[in-house]
């Protein structure tokens, strides 16, 4: 085998490896969202749209692999999963500006239907203190949130 073709393995290899870590994430991050979503008892319609929206303006990830993604993570909702198992993951893969965003659209979804749930609350502090956001980041990002919701709203 001429030494080109193998270098083209090994590139290939390193494109394989790259999107099945793109794969993981998105999957974390909808079963993340979704999990926040449900945390009130239902996931409504809006808040679905709104993580759709979000992953694909917030963290660049492609539509068609998001809508994917999100009925994959729907069927599977109802199947008990650990923080831990989350966030141990984000933790080793994102930055901590990335994580501070998904602190921050986590309260987008939250804040979305206008009622913040005890569980709700409790499970973003949770999730912060998992991640290493301080209680300041974890309230300028509920702030920006809040921001970001209104001027929605606003347009």
């Amino acid at each position: 085998m001429p030494i080109f073709n193998g270098l083209n393995f090994f590139k290939q290899s390193e494109n394989e490896t790259q999107e099945n870590n793109s794969k993981k994430q998105l999957s974390l991050l909808c079963g993340l969202m979704l999990e926040a979503a449900q945390v009130d008892g239902k996931i409504d319609q809006i808040e679905i749209d709104k993580i759709s929206k979000i992953l694909t303006e917030n963290f660049q990830e492609d539509q068609s692999a998001v809508e994917l993604e999100l009925q994959n993570s729907l069927k599977e909702i109802d199947e008990p999963k650990s923080l831990h198992s989350f966030t141990s993951k984000l933790n080793k893969e994102f930055s901590n500006k990335k994580k501070d965003l998904l602190i921050e659209t986590l309260w987008e979804i939250i804040l979305l239907d206008g009622k913040v749930h005890e569980f709700e609350s409790n499970l973003i502090r949770r999730l912060a203190g998992l991640l290493y956001i301080s209680d300041v980041s974890c309230g300028n990002a509920r702030k920006r949130a809040q921001a970001n919701l209104k001027n929605h709203k606003n347009q």
